[in-house]
């Protein structure tokens, strides 16, 4: 496996890069996990990990290069001072094409999670929708709380599960269609909006180059 990942920004005290699909941010069975593989590449002694995404998805993650950081980057995120845009798609039409959707979320089967009607402890998804081609839509996601599968759950709640995602009914694609596109911030009075596009997955690349 590579062990070079793409930096799409480098600050002298964070560093945000563009996480491949397949590739967890734990360490799970790999010998060496994501933060000693990417300690390696910028010939540091240690990354922190200040917030995560799902192994199918891809797109920005920041790390922490002090400790300090990523305290700051903790609060940030706990404060939801971050904002987060994601793409996906879906070959499904959705209830709405754009919208709010709000709910809390209980643990399902299989390791899965669904959305309830009460709202007691919300997760709480923006989202807008246009169609790209005959049954292909492409989702711009702005989640406002960070729960696991939150956006996978949310899709799914709509009608419009995200293309390749098996464990919510998305049809069968090359990977999973979602992608963190966008982060927005404020560091240390500076503000910062980092953007990187999909690099992976023949539908995006099909969009990209108009050949759907």
């Amino acid at each position: 496996m590579s062990s070079h990942f793409t930096v799409c920004f480098q600050h002298p005290d964070f560093i945000v890069i563009d996480k491949p699909e397949g590739i967890s941010v734990h360490k799970d069975n790999e010998a060496t996990g994501l933060t000693e593989r990417i300690a390696l590449q910028l010939s540091v002694p240690q990354v922190w990990l200040v917030h995560r995404l799902d192994k199918a998805t891809s797109g920005l993650l920041i790390l922490a290069l002090t400790k300090e950081a990523a305290v700051e980057f903790y609060h940030l995120f706990k404060q939801h001072k971050i904002q987060k845009t994601y793409w996906a798609l879906s070959t499904a039409k959705p209830k709405k094409k754009q919208g709010k959707i709000v709910g809390d979320m209980k643990k399902s089967r299989n390791s899965a999670w669904k959305l309830c009607h009460t709202k007691e402890n919300p997760a709480i998804t923006q989202f807008t929708s246009q169609s790209v081609a005959p049954q292909l839509r492409w989702f711009t996601l702005n989640p406002h709380t960070g729960r696991t599968h939150q956006l996978r759950v949310a899709m799914k709640s709509l009608g419009s599960p995200i293309l390749g995602d098996s464990l919510y009914g998305g049809e069968k694609a090359d990977r999973l269609y979602l992608h963190a596109y966008q982060l927005e911030f404020e560091y240390q009075n500076t503000h910062f909006c980092i953007q990187t596009p999909p690099t992976s997955g023949l539908i995006w690349q099909k969009i990209y180059q108009n050949t759907l």
